[in-house]
């Protein structure tokens, strides 16, 4: 593809994208130019456009075009309970569910000493600083739920996290593991069987 160098940079582009490959990178790249050119510049100005606007809320550090993010300035959620998040995808999910009211926190990632990812990294004092109620006009935190994933990085981090906050007085609670709705025993995992039965109600 000597004589195709933009084309090149663009399928370069597209396989920054988590999940994609050569093929389909290939594949993105060729429909858009081939089939909708004009998707494709709408796409670009789009993400032209999110990368200006689009920061970090200052408060719990999800995606917002503002200062602070329409979560954390709600009023009628519960600024008492924070749920710690690793990615805002994470935050999103849970919003999805419609079942939880408080505030939240996005870590931005989880520890991975294989990575090179410590807790700086992944702004923890910044967490424990909210628990400990230095942030101005944030009320104390009564309830610091962790919902990090069921990885290794996840259980490390969570675990780090509640080891930290022993004896701060704050209740420290971490999501339950548990067999999914709708499926039927013989199918799921073992791992997973185990932790539903410790974690009987």
């Amino acid at each position: 593809m000597a004589d195709n160098h933009s084309l090149e940079v663009l399928v370069q582009a597209l396989r920054r994208l988590p999940g994609v490959g050569v093929k389909s990178a290939q594949r993105m790249a060729f429909h858009l130019l081939q089939h909708d050119r004009q998707g494709a510049q709408q796409l670009a100005r789009a993400l032209d456009h999110a990368v200006t606007t689009v920061k970090h809320c200052a408060l719990c550090h999800t995606f917002t075009e503002d200062e602070v993010c329409a979560t954390c300035r709600d009023p009628r959620r519960d600024h008492g309970q924070l749920c710690v998040v690793e990615t805002p995808a994470d935050q999103a999910a849970m919003e999805r569910t419609g079942a939880y009211k408080g505030l939240y926190f996005v870590l931005m990632g989880k520890l991975s000493p294989l990575d090179d990812v410590g807790p700086r990294d992944i702004g923890l004092q910044k967490l424990f600083d909210r628990v400990a109620g230095t942030v101005p006009e944030e009320p104390a935190v009564r309830e610091l739920i962790l919902a990090t994933n069921f990885t290794a990085e996840g259980e490390t981090t969570a675990h780090l996290i509640a080891q930290a906050l022993k004896g701060s007085g704050v209740q420290v609670t971490r999501l339950a593991r548990g067999v999914p709705v709708g499926s039927e025993l013989e199918y799921v995992d073992l791992g997973t069987i185990a932790h539903a039965l410790v974690d009987r109600r």
